[in-house]
């Protein structure tokens, strides 16, 4: 029997090893990695399929997706932007402006699904910047980083908050977690962060422009026109056609045949029905409608000018278009919009834009039609979609009851008087039938790949516990520890760190947690220091624009390198870090 346990946890530790680097290749999407790992573990006899799908039943999930649907309502409304617009005010430096926009994000993140309050803030502050006359770079990170510090301070906050919670309970056997249980180690590690880059972490950031800017006025760029049937231009090169010198803009790309040109050259030749894309400022339009022999575009995303929008869109990691050329994509087909440009380390990509192969976190600059943005604002291909010229203000008029509803949410749930996860659904449900937000959008706002993540992780968790791999590993650390609760608080602190930087913030909280009962059974204490510590560590992602959501929708808009989180992130999580090992177990004793 001893020699069957130690087989299977040796087994379980290779398929979670094999899972951390699947998710660290990024080759296959994160739910059906940990799907698989599941599916394995099931039919290796080490889990049964009730353990498995027991994941899914798990309160934490639950009241996750309801959260989805609530903060989408909230945001829908424009709740949010009407709050912004009057909080924000006109700061004249990047430290006064931070004084301002890091508080306001903490809190609205403490309470909403933090990708939708960052998406919308993203926006705001673009335009906010512009009429400072301040670099967007110098805000964008530093709001990132506020949404992640604002998540830890209450347990709904984020998601993590909710898988340890829901943890605790089905595994440990504790009681769940109030609202607010975990804001007196939020609020402090929240200040500490604020206070870093308020007064020291700006300076570390570059003065970039994001792809907006580059093209200097994103929202006047592009204009189609076709080669006219046997007319002047036919038969004529680039050059001779005029088209190599213009004032305004310039030639991107030749479509013919339904292909893209590999090489737009002044020697290029131009036959009728060429499909000619322009990009430049306004006047790039006037400037080539003036030529004769070119046709304004009949093709193309048919539609009239009236009807097109400029939008800035950020791949998603699970995106299907991730390793595909723009021309493989098929964007016009797939999403009827155009690909004008693309930003990727804080810089435009010069190259064709026919033949750049896309990558998590890309920045692409679209025309597409006007509800583009309606549509696909919570399509999980895209981290981030943004419209770019001030059009689709929400109706603010549910406004006051989306706030209402959520308050009632909170309020109703700190009374006592129903559950997290029932008054979550219930303002989830509220959200619908009140009108806040469409039923559609209310499916489509439910990231089901987190959850399925999540409930695939857990079972990934149970192994290990029941298997006894988190055993062999936690005797590993206390090796390292040397059986001291607070060493060991912190290993148990920076391995979550470390696991999520690399993989996702939920699978290392999911993965850790075992291994901290493991530790905490092993040397007779709480389980609870080491619980927080798992909460607060999954959710300090500040090193990487891969290790958190936010961070990488904020790479393109802000023009950041991977060099910038380093520079900025590495103080940020010694500082958070320390500030939170430091103040658990004062709140959480090991004695407890």
């Amino acid at each position: 029997m001893e020699i069957a346990q130690h087989m299977d946890a040796i087994v379980t530790l290779v398929v979670t090893l094999g899972v951390l680097a699947g998710l660290i290749w990024n080759r296959w999407p994160a739910e059906w990695l940990m799907m698989a790992a599941a599916v394995l573990l099931i039919l290796l006899g080490i889990i049964s399929p009730s353990t498995f799908l027991s994941g899914f039943a798990n309160p934490g999930i639950m009241t996750i997706g309801a959260l989805f649907v609530v903060a989408a309502g909230v945001q829908e409304t424009g709740a949010l932007r009407w709050m912004l617009e009057r909080l924000l005010g006109r700061p004249t430096s990047p430290s006064s402006a931070l004084a301002r926009l890091m508080p306001i994000t903490s809190l609205l993140s403490a309470f909403l699904n933090n990708t939708p309050v960052v998406a919308l803030f993203i926006g705001l502050v673009q335009g906010w910047c512009a009429r400072m006359k301040i670099s967007p770079s110098r805000l964008l990170m530093p709001m990132s980083y506020a949404a992640i510090l604002g998540g830890t301070c209450t347990l709904i906050g984020t998601s993590t908050n909710l898988v340890v919670d829901g943890l605790l309970q089905s595994q440990a056997g504790l009681p769940g977690l109030g609202i607010f249980d975990i804001t007196p180690l939020g609020v402090p590690v929240l200040i500490m962060g604020t206070l870093w880059m308020v007064l020291v972490g700006w300076r570390f950031l570059p003065q970039r422009k994001g792809l907006v800017e580059q093209l200097g006025n994103g929202r006047e760029y592009s204009v189609a026109m076709r080669v006219a049937d046997k007319g002047p231009l036919h038969d004529k090169s680039i050059e001779e056609a005029g088209l190599r010198s213009l004032q305004f803009g310039y030639l991107a790309e030749i479509e013919r045949s339904g292909k893209l040109l590999s090489m737009v050259g002044p020697d290029t030749v131009l036959q009728s029905g060429d499909r000619l894309i322009f990009v430049g400022v306004a006047d790039t339009a006037n400037e080539v409608r003036a030529f004769r022999g070119l046709d304004t575009d009949a093709a193309g995303l048919d539609l009239d000018h009236h009807q097109r929008r400029m939008v800035e869109a950020v791949i998603a990691p699970s995106s299907p278009v991730v390793g595909m050329s723009i021309k493989e994509a098929r964007f016009r087909t797939r999403y009827q919009s155009v690909i004008l440009a693309v930003s990727r380390d804080g810089e435009r990509i010069n190259s064709k834009v026919g033949d750049i192969v896309l990558r998590p976190g890309d920045t692409l600059l679209l025309e597409a039609a006007a509800d583009f943005t309606r549509l696909h604002r919570y399509n999980r291909e895209f981290l981030l979609v943004s419209a770019l010229d001030g059009n689709g203000m929400p109706n603010l008029t549910k406004a006051p009851l989306a706030i209402v509803i959520m308050s009632l949410m909170i309020i109703t749930h700190l009374a006592g008087l129903v559950d997290l996860v029932e008054a979550a659904v219930a303002a989830a449900v509220m959200m619908v039938f009140t009108g806040c937000l469409p039923a559609a959008q209310a499916r489509a706002s439910i990231d089901g790949s987190v959850l399925i993540v999540i409930a695939a992780a857990l079972a990934l968790g149970q192994a290990m516990s029941d298997s006894g791999a988190a055993q062999l590993v936690a005797e590993q650390l206390m090796q390292l520890g040397g059986g001291s609760p607070l060493l060991m608080l912190a290993l148990v602190y920076l391995t979550t760190t470390l696991f999520t930087e690399i993989i996702t913030n939920n699978a290392a909280a999911v993965l850790m947690f075992p291994i901290a009962m493991a530790v905490s059974e092993q040397l007779g204490v709480s389980l609870m220091p080491y619980a927080i510590a798992i909460m607060f560590a999954a959710s300090a992602s500040f090193l990487t624009p891969l290790g958190y959501q936010t961070n990488l929708m904020v790479m393109g808009p802000g023009g950041y390198k991977v060099s910038d989180y380093m520079k900025v992130g590495l103080p940020m999580s010694i500082i958070v870090g320390v500030t939170s090992v430091a103040l658990i177990p004062l709140i959480w004793p090991f004695a407890g």
